[in-house]
């Protein structure tokens, strides 16, 4: 098996073992999400990219890795509630977040999945395979009665204030080659 397929089946596997807890795979997305988030802002401020992002200390990926327990699920839900009332964009992608992953057990697995991968190295194409994949299977979800999944506006805005995308910019233009996402 390939690392790109390996990856996509661990990420899709812990959605299935997630479900079966009653966590949709909607839910799932939402805290794989935040939890990726958190992780790739700590990837980020490691060299080659050496970029300081504003994760209030204590609430930062090494903070959420190191428990277990209720400690961790206590402490993932404070991480959140805190995150969401930071200031800029921080405080926008966190807005209104819950931890619906309610067994902290559960919760170490996703987080331990999410901590042995390099996510900023992976490439756009795989996070992106991964997305839709867990759409896909959200769409198909009988009992969510889900039809089609649509991006909330205020995770869209977070995304263009990331990426920043100007009217000449595309893929392989020189421009884009030079993408810094924060």
């Amino acid at each position: 098996m390939s690392d790109e397929a390996s990856i996509v089946s661990k990420v899709w596997n812990l959605a299935n073992v997630l479900r079966d807890d009653g966590v949709s795979y909607g839910d799932y997305l939402e805290q794989l999400t935040y939890l990726l988030f958190l992780k790739m802002v700590e990837e980020f401020a490691k060299p080659p990219y050496n970029r300081e992002l504003a994760v209030p200390e204590g609430y930062d990926w090494g903070a959420l890795k190191s428990r277990r327990g209720a400690d961790l699920e206590s402490h993932y839900a404070q991480s959140l509630r805190k995150l969401a009332d930071a200031s800029g964009i921080l405080g926008q992608i966190f807005t209104k977040s819950q931890n619906k992953i309610q067994d902290p057990a559960k919760l170490y697995k996703v987080i331990d999945m999410v901590d042995k991968e390099q996510w900023s190295m992976m490439g756009a194409d795989l996070k992106g395979k991964i997305y839709e994949g867990l759409l896909e299977k959200n769409a198909e979800d009988t009992k969510s009665g889900a039809g089609q999944y649509f991006t909330p506006r205020t995770l869209i805005r977070a995304m263009v204030k990331c990426v920043r995308p100007q009217p000449t910019t595309r893929p392989g233009h020189s421009r884009w080659r030079n993408y810094r996402p924060y």
